[in-house]
């Protein structure tokens, strides 16, 4: 009777640990860009420690009825970075490696892809 209460528990246990749910992990760093203000002059913003792997669409230049791409990137965490020249990680792409240099006012973007490779 032990040995089946034994066994019962351990395979509860083992349930619990493969069905829990896995915490999303972050990049560590930052990843900033440009793009132009209601004004027209450039403005930047930063994304720190973003959430990776994923998708993010940049608010800024979410919509391309409504606002011009942002530019500028530059990828100062420590995983890789697809550059989206469309919303929702679509369109061409580019990819930034970990803690690169700032890339060209040319490259244009409205979302990234953090990859979960370091």
């Amino acid at each position: 009777m032990r040995l089946r209460h034994t066994a019962a528990a351990a395979v509860g246990a083992l349930v619990l640990v493969l069905t829990h749910p896995v915490s999303a992990s972050a990049a560590t760093g930052d990843f900033s860009y440009q793009y132009a203000g209601l004004d027209g002059r450039p403005q930047s913003a930063t994304l720190h420690d973003p959430e990776s792997p994923g998708c993010i669409v940049l608010p800024e230049v979410a919509d391309p009825g409504a606002s011009e791409p942002a530019f500028a990137p530059h990828n100062d965490t420590d995983t890789w970075v697809m550059v989206f020249t469309e919303p929702d990680c679509t369109g061409d792409s580019w990819t930034l490696r970990p803690h690169g240099r700032p890339a060209s006012d040319r490259l244009k973007l409205r979302s990234v892809y953090l990859t979960d490779r370091h």
